[in-house]
């Protein structure tokens, strides 16, 4: 726990620079109460580049660096670990147990929403490491850690009696420009023998990621943990698909469906739903671009959005990070979730800014 009322900035280590890296560094350097403290590299190219510089802004001072022991021994309050997504699930975790006992909080955009999810292993490894090091551990995101998490818990306030839960996201990654995200990570552009191979390493990293946001959900309404069931469907492109990554091939994935439940006592409680399209009009029958959050109770809730609902979903998934940095600074040391927190919220500016 870092004491958050002295005068200074609290410090802040950026943890990789991807785009919401990079959108995280602007955001910690337009907050006066956020000093950037250092940052992580993992191109040998960007070391020892100025931080303003990789994030488009002014110079900063503080390089960027491939050195994890010379962060580890940095003074800081906090560091913001956001590494490319898609390896192993918790392949990193010594790293992140390392910069706990290191006395830095940790707050981490791939993973730990819900570390209890996984088993009093992970648990009681991650308490051990906050408890050395004073520290705090919190996990954060967009979705998983707010669309199909948070929102159901703040919906639910509105409701008396709650009977399930269901959360649906629609992607369209026509216009990402990533062929890595789209090709590697989410599976579009594979061939059906391809993407049968791709299933066997994705599926446990989605069943491990979205479900701590059911295990999340189910611990804030009461709920004994879920047993979680994970489904997944898909559909070929009937024709070439030109996208922003290059073209997705007649015949290939065009369309993919995750659907993930929580069972109780045998009876379904909660069910997310994760679509990723190569383009909208592909598999109609999965819904259009966008999320939808539905609590069945006395009374009802029912939320849904376009997908134009956020301008940009990473530099959101950034700010929610960066907002957070001085709750977790002053929790108490060990695991915190979005239960365990206050509200955090926004900061107002009276500036215009350049893109986030």
């Amino acid at each position: 726990m870092t004491d958050p009322s002295g005068d200074r900035p609290l410090r802040v280590i950026q943890w990789a620079t991807g785009a919401l890296g990079r959108s995280a560094i602007r955001a910690v350097l337009e907050r006066p109460d956020l000093e950037l403290a250092g940052v992580r590299v993992f191109d040998p190219a960007k070391d020892g580049i100025d931080a303003g510089a990789l994030a488009g802004r002014a110079e900063t001072g503080v390089a960027a660096t491939l050195s994890t022991e010379a962060l580890l021994d940095l003074d800081a309050d906090c560091v913001i670990y956001a590494p490319a997504p898609g390896g192993a699930p918790f392949a990193d975790l010594e790293t992140v147990r390392a910069l706990l006992a290191s006395g830095k909080n940790v707050i981490s955009t791939t993973g730990y929403v819900y570390p209890h999810a996984h088993g009093p292993g992970l648990v009681d490894d991650l308490e051990e490491s906050c408890a050395a090091g004073g520290s705090s551990l919190h996990g954060s995101g967009v979705n998983p850690g707010f669309m199909s998490d948070v929102m159901p818990l703040l919906l639910s306030r509105l409701s008396r009696q709650v009977t399930h839960v269901f959360a649906r996201e629609c992607s369209d990654f026509s216009g990402h420009p990533s062929r890595r995200m789209l090709h590697d990570l989410v599976g579009l552009g594979r061939g059906e023998e391809e993407f049968a191979a791709f299933l066997r390493r994705a599926r446990p990293m989605m069943r491990l990621n979205f479900g701590e946001s059911l295990h999340l959900v189910a611990a804030g309404l009461g709920l004994a943990p879920p047993e979680v069931d994970t489904d997944v469907a898909y559909r070929l492109a009937a024709e070439d698909v030109e996208v922003a990554a290059g073209t997705v091939r007649r015949g290939t994935v065009a369309a993919v469906r995750w659907t993930f439940s929580a069972m109780v006592g045998g009876r379904p409680v909660i069910g997310l739903e994760t679509v990723y399209k190569a383009d909208p009009a592909v598999a109609p029958e999965w819904g259009r671009p966008g999320y939808a959050v539905r609590v069945e109770g006395r009374p009802s809730i029912t939320l849904t959005t376009e997908e134009d609902w956020v301008t940009n979903g990473i530099a959101a998934a950034a700010a929610h990070a960066v907002n957070a940095v001085p709750v977790v600074c002053a929790a108490p040391p060990g695991i915190r979730t979005f239960l365990d927190l206050p509200p955090v919220f926004g900061r107002a500016s009276v500036h215009h800014l350049a893109d986030a």
